[in-house]
C-alpha cells in the first residue's frame, strides 16, 4: 500500500533558514529544499505520515515561532498538506539547479548532467536529508573562503571538517588540492550522506574519511594536528566546540567558522580569542556571516 507523506512548508526569512534546517532536522524529516520567493526564502520538508500527526505538526509550528522569537525575527509562516508517495521524493528537487560559487565551484545536483564546457571544480552532491546544497549563505561563504586557503594542486593540507553535513565543503576543499580531510558530524544520516556524496565525486576513500563524532572524535582519531579547520554549524554549538579546536591545531593552523549571526560574532570571537584564536576576517552575506580565524 503507498505511503503518504507530509509536505511541511515554511515562509521566512532567509536569516532564519539555518535554524528552520536544523530544526526540521531534528524533527526528523527526511528531506529538505529551499526557494527564494519575493518575500524571502520558502523552505520545504518531507516526513512520513505515520511518524507525526496534526498535533506534532502544531508543535513544530510553535518551536518555529519561538526560534524567530528569540533570535529577534519575524515569524515564520508554517503549513503541512499530504502528498502521496511517488511524488514526495522528487518535489523537493525540482527547485535545486547548477549553481556557481565564487570563482571556481559549480554545485551541480546528482540527478542532472553536468555541463560541458565548464573550467569550475564540479562538486556534484545529492544532500539526501543532510544540510549542505550550496543555497545557503553560509555554505557559500565557507566555499569562497575555502578558495582564498587553498588552491596549490600539490597542496600536503591536512583538514577537519566539524559538522560535516552532505560532505560539500570536504569534497570542496579535496578539489582545491587539501591532501585529506577527517570530516564528523553528529547525525549518522549526514555521515551516510557524504559518504554517498564521496562516491559521486570519485574521490578516494583514503582522503575522505567521514564518521559519526565530534572534534572529540577527531581528538581521539588524529595522529597530528591539522593544517585548517571547518565548521558550518550553529553558533551555540560552535562555542563549545572551540576548546577542543585549540587541541587539534597547530601554531599556522587557519580556521573558517560559518553559521553565524551578525550579533553572535561577539561571543564568538571572544571565546576564540581565550583559546589562542584570533579573527583575521569577517565576511558578510544578508545576516549572515563567516569569520576567517588563525592562531594567535
Amino acid at each position: 500500500m503507498s505511503t503518504s507523506w507530509w509536505e511541511i512548508q515554511v515562509a521566512c526569512d532567509p536569516a532564519l533558514e539555518d535554524l528552520i534546517f536544523w530544526r526540521l532536522d531534528d524533527f526528523n524529516c527526511r528531506g529538505t529544499a529551499s526557494e527564494s520567493k519575493n518575500y524571502g526564502c520558502l523552505v520545504k520538508a518531507y516526513l512520513p505520515q505515520m511518524q507525526a500527526h496534526q498535533l506534532d505538526l502544531a508543535a513544530l509550528a510553535l518551536r518555529l515561532r519561538q526560534d524567530a522569537l528569540c533570535a529577534g525575527m519575524a515569524v515564520p509562516m508554517v503549513q503541512w498538506n499530504l502528498i502521496d508517495e511517488e511524488d514526495w521524493s522528487s518535489s523537493w528537487k525540482n527547485y535545486w539547479h547548477p549553481q556557481e560559487i565564487g570563482d571556481r565551484f559549480l554545485i551541480n545536483p546528482a540527478w542532472l548532467p553536468p555541463p560541458e564546457n565548464s573550467d569550475r571544480l564540479v562538486i556534484r552532491l545529492d544532500p539526501g536529508v543532510a544540510f549542505g546544497t550550496g543555497a545557503h549563505a553560509t555554505t557559500q561563504l565557507c566555499l569562497e573562503s575555502l578558495e582564498m586557503r587553498l588552491g596549490e594542486p600539490d597542496s600536503e593540507a591536512i583538514v577537519a571538517d566539524i559538522g560535516c553535513g552532505s560532505g560539500i565543503l570536504s569534497i570542496g576543499a579535496l578539489l582545491l588540492g587539501a591532501k585529506q580531510v577527517y570530516a564528523v558530524d553528529t547525525d549518522p544520516l549526514a555521515v551516510l550522506s557524504t559518504h554517498s556524496n564521496r562516491e559521486l565525486n570519485l574521490v578516494e576513500a583514503d582522503r575522505l574519511r567521514a564518521e559519526e563524532g565530534s572534534v572529540d572524535r577527531l581528538i581521539e582519531t588524529l595522529s597530528e594536528p591539522v593544517d585548517g579547520i571547518l565548521c558550518n554549524i550553529l553558533a551555540e554549538v560552535i562555542i563549545d566546540l572551540i576548546p577542543g579546536m585549540s587541541q587539534i591545531a597547530k601554531p599556522t593552523t587557519w580556521g573558517i567558522l560559518s553559521g553565524l549571526l551578525l550579533d553572535q560574532v561577539k561571543p564568538i570571537a571572544d571565546t576564540l580569542e581565550q583559546h589562542g584564536w584570533v579573527v583575521a576576517t569577517l565576511w558578510r552575506r544578508q545576516d549572515w556571516c563567516c569569520l576567517n580565524i588563525r592562531r594567535s
